[in-house]
């Protein structure tokens, strides 16, 4: 039998060509990364309206319960603490072409050693929180610094795969917070630490609701406002300081930083040290101003949504402040709609919307005729 023609095979007249980009437009980014949401938030509207959901009450529904008042937008900010934290720590990594995917289990030895500071005995009883807050907020990034620098010093020195070792990691680190929660931290045989004392909880609006009323019941903390200085200082780390230029040039061309004399080995484990910074001061924060005490499970995921967000704002530490509110959004009000399948499906199409979205930075996508 012959083969088919050539005209046989192509039945239509156009095809779609790619052309590599020598340079990246300004703002196409911001425009590839707004269309990928706007088509993500379409094919879940589908697959709500295929389940016989309404999707447009469901969005409205998450608008309205996440940013709808002052009130709801106070708790939206305390759920996106951590993800901000999560966020940068992954962007920082990732520029690198570092992949942390273990920010989970760093955020969980971050909450660990904050914990220790409280519940070990180091400090006397009735300590002030101006002993207590910077001791715990250290502790957690010391922490999580650790935890993520056996991965980077693993990568550095022996080439071991940081994405297999900060995922198992993740594991040890559940494991070793367990072991505490159910053990020598127990309350009463929970599995939980007994409550922390005032002193060491994070601020929050609400405590100073006798001096502006308007502050009563938000719950937001003074976690947020360090996860925006955070974000600042990451900025300025990658945009102004030579370390950061070389961070960028690692990430884009290792062949050429090496050429140029940039010790390697010695920027991934100082970029994955920063990274697990970031990640325990995220636990630390959820510890000290949210739960006020050790307990399983405590986070939902804070690590892994890290992922996401850092990917939705293209590794840029601002652009995670609004990523992370979005998604903190989409955690607090789409637990009103059903506890975990929406909201982790329309995480999940986020991310892969915004992924393949990337063919649109890399190659100028054309129609011509055949």
């Amino acid at each position: 039998m012959s083969a088919p023609s050539a005209r046989g095979r192509h039945w239509l007249p156009f095809e779609l060509v790619g052309e590599r980009r020598l340079e990246t437009p300004r703002g196409l980014g911001v425009l590839t990364t707004l269309g990928a949401v706007a088509v993500a938030l379409v094919i879940s509207a589908v697959l709500i309206w295929v389940r016989g959901g309404d999707p447009i009450h469901a969005y409205a529904h998450i608008v309205r319960s996440s940013l709808g008042s002052v009130g709801v937008l106070s708790d939206t900010l305390v759920k996106a603490t951590p993800l901000i934290f999560t966020g940068l720590a992954c962007s920082v990594a990732f520029r690198m072409r570092l992949w942390n995917i273990g920010a989970e289990g760093q955020l969980m030895m971050g909450a660990w050693g904050a914990s220790a500071i409280v519940l070990a005995g180091w400090l006397p009883e009735g300590s002030p929180s101006f002993v207590y807050l910077p001791r715990m907020m250290l502790a957690g990034i010391g922490m999580g610094a650790l935890w993520a620098g056996i991965a980077g010093w693993l990568r550095a020195k022996l080439n071991v795969n940081e994405i297999i070792t900060t995922l198992m990691m993740v594991y040890i680190a559940t494991k070793w917070v367990q072991f505490w929660v159910f053990g020598p931290w127990s309350d009463g045989g929970f599995q939980m630490s007994p409550r922390f004392p005032r002193e060491a909880w994070l601020p929050r609006l609400t405590d100073h609701s006798d001096i502006v009323s308007d502050f009563a019941g938000l719950t937001v903390h003074l976690g947020f406002l360090l996860a925006i200085v955070a974000a600042g200082l990451v900025w300025f780390l990658l945009n102004r300081t030579r370390k950061g230029y070389e961070i960028r040039l690692i990430g884009d061309n290792p062949r050429a930083a090496r050429y140029a004399g940039i010790n390697i080995g010695r920027t991934i484990i100082l970029v994955m040290v920063i990274s697990g910074a970031l990640a325990g001061l995220a636990g630390a924060s959820v510890i000290s101003g949210v739960v006020h005490r050790l307990q399983d499970n405590f986070s939902p995921g804070y690590g892994f949504t890290g992922i996401i967000v850092a990917f939705l704002a293209r590794f840029n530490p601002i652009g995670v402040i609004f990523a992370a509110i979005a998604f903190g959004a989409l955690i607090l009000a789409g637990r009103e709609i059903q506890p975990t399948g929406i909201p982790a499906m329309i995480q999940g199409i986020v991310l892969f919307c915004v992924i393949a979205s990337d063919v649109f930075l890399r190659y100028r996508v054309r129609l011509v005729r055949r």
